[in-house]
Order: C-alpha cells, then sequence, then structure tokens
C-alpha cells in the first residue's frame, strides 16, 4: 500500500510539475521540489538517497525528467481502478442474472475467458507499477545522487590513500619486529654466549656446571622468547586451527583474565585475511589493556553476521585511549585496507571499547 500512495503522490507532483514548469526557473523552488520528491521516493519506495547540494539546472532536469514518470504511473493506477470497477459490475451482472429464472446465466466458457483476461492484465498492470517505482528510483539516483565520476574519483583516492597506510603498516610491523628481535631475542643470545664462554674457561668444575645450568636457562628463555615472537608475527594456530584457537591462545597467554566468546555461524572460515585482521585487533586491544589502562579483565566477543565479522573488546581500565595511536592507527589501517571499519570508545574514567567491523567477501 506504501507503493500504491507513492505512486499515487508521484503523478500529483507529476501534473503539479508539468502545470508550473516555468517556476522551476527559480532555483529554491526548483531545490525544494526536487527535496520533495526525495523525501518522498525514500518515504514510499525504500530508497535512500543521500542528501546532497544540488545546483538549479540539475533539480530542474530531475523534475521534468519524472514527470512523464509519474503521469506513466498515474494512468497504469487509472487503468487499475477502471478494471477492478468492469470485473465487479460483470460479476454483479453475473449475479442478478443467475437469480433471475427468465434469464440466460452467463456460459462457464465466457465466465473462464474474462476470468483469464483479467488474471493477465492485473498482471501485466502490476509489472507496470513494479517498472514505474523502479524508474522513480533509478532517475532520482542519476540526478539526486552523487555524480558516478565523482564516486569513481573517491574511491580511486580511498584505494590510493588505504594502498599507502597498507604499506606503512607493513613497514612499522616490521619495525616491531626487528625492535623484539634485538631486545629480546638477541640478548638472550648474546647472554647465553657469554655464558657459554665463561663455562669454557672456567678452571673449577663446579664453577663451569653452575655457568652452564645457567646457560641452560638462558637458551629456554630465548626459545621462549623467539617463539613469542613468531607468535605475534603470525600464530600456527590461525591457519591449521581458525580464528577461535587462535583467539583461545591468546587468551591463555594474557596477563590478565579475558572473557572469549567466538561465534563464527556458517558452514566456511572467514577469509584467511579477515581472520588475520580479527586476530591481530584482539592481540592489540589485550596488550594495550595489560599494559596501559589498568584493566582487571577483558572481554572479548566475535560474532559473524552474514557477510560482516564483527569483533568487539571492552575493558574495565581507566579509558582514555587515543585512536590515532601507533597501535590502534596500525590496527585500523589494517582494517582500511579489507574496506572494513575500526571504532574506539574510550571515555576518561572507562570502560575502553574497540570495534572492528570486517567484511568477508
Amino acid at each position: 500500500m506504501r507503493g500504491v500512495a507513492g505512486l499515487v503522490l508521484g503523478a500529483v507532483t507529476g501534473v503539479l510539475t508539468l502545470v508550473l514548469a516555468p517556476a522551476l526557473l527559480d532555483e529554491r523552488a526548483a531545490r525544494a521540489g526536487a527535496d520533495l520528491e526525495r523525501r518522498r521516493i525514500g518515504a514510499f519506495f525504500n530508497a535512500e538517497i543521500p542528501a546532497i547540494t544540488i545546483d538549479r539546472r540539475r533539480a530542474a532536469g530531475y523534475l521534468l525528467a519524472r514527470a512523464p514518470v509519474g503521469l506513466l504511473g498515474g494512468v497504469i493506477l487509472g487503468l487499475c481502478g477502471l478494471g477492478v470497477v468492469t470485473g465487479a459490475r460483470l460479476a454483479v451482472g453475473w449475479w442478478i442474472t443467475r437469480e433471475n429464472l427468465d434469464a440466460i446465466p452467463p456460459s462457464p466458457v465466457i465466465v473462464a475467458y474474462f476470468a483469464v483476461a483479467g488474471a493477465v492484465l492485473a498482471f501485466l498492470a502490476a509489472q507496470g507499477l513494479v517498472g514505474v517505482a523502479a524508474m522513480e528510483r533509478r532517475i532520482a539516483a542519476r540526478f539526486l545522487g552523487p555524480d558516478p565520476l565523482e564516486v569513481y574519483r573517491r574511491r580511486v583516492e580511498e584505494l590510493a590513500a588505504s594502498r599507502a597506510e597498507v604499506v606503512a603498516a607493513v613497514d612499522d610491523e616490521r619495525r616491531r619486529i626487528e625492535r623484539d628481535l634485538h631486545d629480546g631475542v638477541q640478548q638472550r643470545l648474546v647472554a647465553l654466549g657469554m655464558l657459554i664462554g665463561r663455562a669454557r674457561r672456567a678452571d673449577d668444575p663446579d664453577r663451569a656446571r653452575d655457568l652452564l645450568e645457567q646457560a641452560h636457562d638462558a637458551s629456554r628463555l630465548a626459545l621462549a622468547d623467539l617463539r613469542e615472537t613468531s607468535w605475534r608475527v603470525f600464530p600456527s594456530a590461525l591457519d591449521s586451527e581458525g580464528l577461535g584457537a587462535a583467539l583461545e591462545a591468546v587468551a591463555e597467554r594474557a596477563p590478565l583474565p579475558v572473557d572469549l566468546d567466538v561465534r563464527l555461524d556458517g558452514p566456511d572460515r572467514p577469509p584467511r585475511e579477515v581472520e588475520t585482521a580479527a586476530y591481530f585487533v584482539v592481540c592489540e586491544a589485550v596488550t594495550n589493556a595489560a599494559k596501559h589502562s589498568g584493566a582487571t579483565r577483558v572481554s572479548v566477543r566475535v560474532a559473524r553476521h552474514g557477510r560482516i565479522l564483527s569483533v568487539t573488546i571492552i575493558d574495565d581500565g581507566t579509558g582514555g585511549a587515543d585512536p590515532s595511536g601507533g597501535g590502534l592507527r596500525g590496527l585500523a589501517r589494517r582494517a582500511e585496507a579489507l574496506d572494513g571499519t575500526v571504532t574506539v570508545l574510550s571515555p576518561p574514567g572507562g570502560p575502553t571499547e574497540i570495534t572492528a567491523e570486517l567484511p568477508c567477501g
């Protein structure tokens, strides 16, 4: 019924447009008429046309282009009404004839003929109304929406910026790995080498044994640091067992309690790059909560809603996280490379909520 009401109003405004066509020379009148039509299409035809500033020429062109379409919709509605009235008159007439014993009732063949013809005409009228509504939406999108060339230009700019941010994010990640190796694993290996060298030069067997025990402990610590670094680069569980298992490992290794809720409905796993982005969003958020926010607990919820993978991390820390900071900005770059978004809500006093929405194709 909403669509029929929209077509009726479209027919009325089409007539008014043709009658008041000279008024379209006024810029305010043309813009007001175009805005009224935009609202009508959004309200009755479920087509959201963004409100953008257009000049008088585009507004007047739109009103004149859609006026015949509105009149066509009015004509089809009129024919529908005429068909309903005709069908009702025939039905009433046949019923009266049937009740009149002196009259000859219509034959079944005639009744079937009119029924089939009426059904075909009703179908054609319905398709005509659907086509008019589709034409209304297309014309409005063409004249009232953004210019297609401008849309393509903006998309190219977004892709260029996204590519540059991905390159920057990869460079930042490489520097972080180099820093982890230099400050962690390399220092452990240097200490290990020094302990082994001292053990080789020791004259006292007991002293040498103690140094070798220290070297053994240092080797275990170096191996743990190396595993930690390789895990932060890319966890093997993410490939073999999926996002849920990788996040369970993150929760187990976190220095504070993590409540994990992963719901990945659907027969197929999310794409690998989406799982990777979701994993690093959770890792960075949990690490920030443990190091900077003073949080005592973190809640992680991962759910798939159709083609969108949603990741939400909430901690009970002091808040005040800066979305433009290095870590969070890197996560935003990673998500934007997949046409996703990262939203950070961290008022002073907390809590901090980080939400990432990643399209799965």
